[in-house]
């Protein structure tokens, strides 16, 4: 059964489509039928399978979990106890527990069965730049 790992470089909060990397894996494996499952290493950031055609729809969900879990300076969220990687490390740490970690992605005729405007994205909840890795396994 095929695994790699992809590093994904980010340059702060947002997201950031890797569905063609994803594709590159399935073609050189050489499975035709299976499953894709991804899993991120890291407890400060998501995966998420979204809309790849409209780049307002990266700006208006990056915004709404801004304003639905804002950094630990903003005093909605003083109760926040950890605290020593910065105002956005807790808050990052509880988008993620809000968000998939894990994706699974049927694999058919050698393709992601993935929609027409359906693209699978890391979501970055730090605001300086990461290396996230990303765990690749199909299963045929």
């Amino acid at each position: 059964m095929p695994q790699t790992v992809l590093t994904l470089s980010t340059h702060g909060q947002g997201l950031y489509e890797f569905t063609a990397e994803a594709q590159a894996f399935i073609r050189s494996s050489g499975v035709d039928e299976g499953l894709l499952t991804l899993f991120v290493r890291h407890t400060s950031c998501s995966l998420l399978i979204q809309e790849n055609a409209d780049p307002d729809v990266k700006r208006d969900l990056t915004e709404f979990l801004r304003r639905l879990v804002p950094p630990s300076t903003d005093p909605s969220m003083r109760w926040i106890v950890h605290t020593m990687e910065g105002p956005d490390d807790m808050p990052a740490h509880i988008k993620a527990a809000l968000m998939q970690v894990s994706l699974g992605i049927p694999v058919a005729s050698g393709r992601l069965v993935l929609g027409t405007w359906q693209g699978i994205y890391l979501f970055e909840h730090r605001d300086s730049h990461h290396w996230r890795e990303v765990v690749l396994h199909l299963s045929g």
